[in-house]
């Protein structure tokens, strides 16, 4: 059973196929390149890849324009080449997931392509279809300023086709049985190729209904607890990742009151409301979101990401809350997207300062559920903000010093690599970094060594602890007999600190240094801390540890 709840205490890393490692010269990262990365992944504590889209597509939306479900892009490799990587990846004891993009498909694909040029098409009815342009065509568009509809007009179907997202990406009409056991046969077939399960692209816009006239589109869930049924069928460890910027209140209908739905969600309320109390140095907005999004079932998990492959999302903020982080991360109109979002890498945003990056991977760590890493951003990778749109953060690993970060030898790789300025690859590389002792990529291996060997996080119970201090976060997490303390400075200044932490006078024993505490008679333990200044400490035992004469 453990086994099976694999996911409830792993170190999820995101990588992209065509940007990390290329070898064969031909300027494209592949999965040959990727395979040989592995010991690099493996060494960083890793226990679960997450892949983007790597199938055929013409590529107009960074791959999630999928036009063959079944097939590996021929520029990254063969099939055979994904199932060698794959066991590579098991022979490590790594999982992977991949991206399922199922809410649309290319306009490419070859279902689409039948639909529109025949009514009569078995394919017409997989897409969402309109004699007239609805009156609601201009509204609900994700992309706002680079999208102008939701509805156009084909000229060989003589109809308009709904697209949620890019007019290239038209909707599958998910609410046709036949396309649900399409993405059945789909899940099922790379569940043959080995991965333990997917990252669900846009779920509620897959179970939302579509159509010309729907004001209010009802969201099927009945739909979430076939896709868990059948891949734990398939393989009974598998699991889905969903991307669902759904209010906290929501959550419970997409992981089910009996755990009969998905396993997994990002948990974009906390994302937001982290980057919130960084930029104003308040815990107060995070504290409210981590009890807005805590009871979750038993085998659920919340899936936490500092940054990912699209912008940092503050469309949930309030818009003063939303202006306060664009000041502090984000204050220039070329650093913004869609004036919701920030479309920049996280080193950048915070100045290159190590010791914030720091803090925010303690708190990715520490907060519940687990950690999501963005390739790159374990050496502090920064963003190339003359590229359109999302491009800006998503350029090529950087290995080494040598042309093109070692990312490729040919002189055309798919993507600019960062070469000027702070974070060139000549100075920001995983080679110079994996040979210095204090760098943050040997730091952050540290750290995940940790965040492994205390299952609290994952499986305990959350109770926040009142320092008085707003600057200050001091979470507490109970598990069968043991318990774990951990503390953060959101503040550039440093702060003392006076608290009790509810576990009568047991000691502090600091599992990342030498800041052991024991409390006063009045059971208050002290604790200076530094700018940006973080500690965590296992409450009471550890015996071998720690004894009472040592403190």
């Amino acid at each position: 059973m453990i086994e099976d709840l694999w996911y409830k205490n792993a170190v999820f890393y995101c990588v992209s196929v065509e940007t990390f490692m290329d070898s064969n010269g031909d300027g494209v990262g592949d999965f040959e390149g990727l395979t040989r990365r592995l010991d690099y992944l493996h060494g960083l504590g890793v226990t679960a890849i997450w892949l983007m889209p790597f199938q055929p597509s013409p590529g107009k939306d960074d791959g999630y324009d999928v036009s063959d479900h079944y097939g590996i892009d021929p520029r990254y490799g063969t099939l055979g080449d994904f199932v060698e990587f794959a066991h590579g990846a098991k022979q490590r004891g790594m999982r992977v997931i991949i991206d399922l993009v199922v809410n649309h498909t290319s306009d490419q694909h070859p279902w689409f392509q039948s639909a529109r040029l025949d009514p009569k098409s078995p394919y017409r009815d997989w897409y969402v279809w309109s004699k007239t342009k609805p009156k609601d065509a201009d509204e609900g568009m994700i992309f706002p300023g680079v999208q102008v509809t939701t509805w156009t007009k084909d000229a060989k179907a003589g109809a308009y086709y709904f697209h949620r997202f890019y007019d290239h990406q038209p909707d599958l009409n998910t609410a046709n049985p036949h396309v649900q056991a399409e993405i059945l046969k789909i899940m099922g077939f790379w569940l043959e190729l080995g991965v333990s399960g997917f990252r669900m692209d846009a779920v509620p816009f897959v179970i939302a209904e579509k159509g010309a006239g729907i004001e209010k589109p009802k969201q099927q869930f009945q739909m979430l607890r076939l896709f868990r049924q059948f891949i734990q069928w398939r393989r009974g460890d598998s699991i889905v990742l969903a991307e669902a910027n759904v209010a906290p209140e929501e959550t419970i209908n997409y992981v089910g009151d009996d755990s009969d739905r998905l396993q997994m969600m990002f948990n974009f309320h906390v994302n937001q409301n982290l980057f919130l109390a960084m930029a104003t140095e308040r815990t107060e907005p995070l504290v409210k979101a981590l009890m807005e999004t805590r009871g979750l079932p038993d085998t659920a998990q919340w899936g936490l990401h500092l940054r990912n492959h699209d912008e940092l999302d503050l469309g949930r903020l309030a818009p003063e809350d939303r202006d306060k982080v664009f000041a502090a991360f984000g204050p220039e109109e070329t650093h913004q997207l869609y004036h919701r979002g920030i479309r920049r890498r996280l080193a950048p945003m915070l100045d290159g300062d190590e010791r914030r990056l720091k803090l925010a991977y303690s708190l990715l760590f520490t907060l519940p559920g687990v950690p999501v890493i963005r390739y790159g951003d374990e050496i502090g990778m920064g963003d190339d903000l003359s590229l359109p749109e999302r491009y800006c953060a998503r350029t090529p690993m950087q290995w080494s010093d040598e042309p093109h970060g070692g990312f490729t030898k040919s002189d055309t790789p798919v993507m600019p690599v960062i070469t000027d300025g702070p974070y060139g690859y000549p100075h920001l590389n995983a080679a110079y970094q994996r040979r210095n002792a204090d760098s943050l990529l040997n730091w952050l291996e540290r750290m995940i060594r940790m965040r492994k060997e205390i299952p609290e996080v994952a499986w305990g119970d959350l109770v926040p602890v009142d320092t008085g201090a707003e600057a200050i976060l001091a979470l507490r997490y109970d598990w069968r007999g043991n318990s774990v303390l951990f503390l953060h400075n959101l503040s550039a200044k440093p702060c003392e600190v006076h608290f009790r932490t509810g576990l009568d006078d047991k000691p502090l024993v600091d599992l990342l240094g030498h800041d052991h505490r024991k409390p006063d008679d009045g059971n208050t333990f002290s604790v200076l801390m530094e700018p940006y200044g973080l500690r965590w400490y296992r409450v009471g035992g550890l015996d071998y540890l720690l004894t009472r004469s040592e403190i």
